[in-house]
């Protein structure tokens, strides 16, 4: 079983899934607008290069999203009540990633050592993404 977050966007996907890639040293393994899917001829030109579905690989790791396609119209809900969490081997590491996607962002909680952890911080990114990045003690 893979168990992997999905993230709606407000028409950033594809730029967040850039930043994320270059971040996080993944690969953008499928990228498609909502005008390259089956059935959507009719589209209206502004959403047609929406981002309909797309997949971010990290090692065995996933992390999928689109652009947010509203239901009768329905304004954007922002991401809220969940958080994408990284965990990594070294503090080095847990401080390079937290520095990497807090740019442009909100830290929430400024990395550091924690009674669980050897580093711990929480962040929103650029484009509304909360994260939680850890090194735990060995």
């Amino acid at each position: 079983m893979l168990l992997a977050n999905y993230l709606f966007f407000n028409n950033q996907a594809a730029e967040a899934f850039d930043f994320y890639a270059q971040c996080l040293g993944g690969k953008v393994a499928m990228k498609i607008t909502f005008g390259e899917m089956p059935g959507c001829d009719n589209m209206p030109a502004a959403m047609s290069a929406l981002i309909a579905h797309v997949r971010l690989e990290v090692g065995d790791a996933v992390l999928m999203a689109s652009d947010w396609c509203p239901p009768a119209g329905e304004p954007y809900p922002g991401i809220h009540g969940n958080a994408v969490s990284l965990f990594v081997d070294t503090p080095t590491e847990a401080e390079r990633l937290f520095n990497a996607l807090s740019e442009g962002g909100k830290v929430t909680m400024p990395i550091a050592e924690t009674s669980w952890a050897l580093r711990f911080g929480m962040l929103t990114d650029r484009f509304g993404a909360m994260w939680m990045v850890n090194c735990n003690r060995p």
